[in-house]
């Protein structure tokens, strides 16, 4: 019987640390699309965004996670890793097309999915996805169909490494 108290308070703790996370995301988009302080902008914001929160936490299980100061570095920490991603694979853009000579050769990987809760997986995913010059193509249990614009090997191991190498320690500290 301890047993499943123990589960009873984790899956609570879960579902308390995923609201905060969730209601910390949905307001501060609010703030960011609002551009204001205002302290009416704020209080309904702050409510919308629980509203919100309290919705999407009551619907499924993705956003049961422990909200703790190690998970929120590790978000912060993937977010900073996301914009240099970012920042590099448009740069990388450019490149392609401001050459006087396209030189390019597009293909399918496969990599591997080392993440095992969807919200990890959709983060992981999404971040691919976001980057310009890559598309997750599908899903397969643990493998990933991503195409890319410049393929640099078809390895499997090594393009693990080289697209989910970057978010892979974060995602998997906050997520698992």
């Amino acid at each position: 019987m301890p047993e499943d108290q123990g589960t009873t308070q984790r899956t609570a703790s879960g579902l308390l640390g995923g609201l905060i996370v969730l209601w910390i995301v949905c307001f501060t988009v609010w703030l960011v699309i609002n551009s204001s302080v205002a302290p009416p902008i704020v209080a309904t914001g702050a409510l919308v965004s629980l509203v919100v929160a309290v919705i999407f936490i009551r619907r499924g299980d993705v956003w049961r996670i422990q909200a703790a100061p190690r998970t929120a570095y590790h978000l912060l920490a993937y977010t900073c890793v996301f914009f240099c991603e970012l920042v590099k694979a448009n740069i990388n853009m450019l490149r392609y097309v401001y050459a006087p000579r396209i030189d390019i050769r597009p293909g399918i990987v496969k990599v591997n999915m080392p993440l095992k809760s969807s919200i990890g997986r959709l983060a992981l995913t999404n971040s691919i996805a976001l980057t310009p010059g890559s598309l997750v193509m599908d899903l397969r249990g643990d493998a990933l169909f991503i195409h890319l614009l410049d393929v640099r090997t078809s390895d499997p191991e090594e393009a693990s490494r080289m697209i989910i190498g970057p978010f892979r320690r974060h995602l998997e500290a906050a997520f698992g």
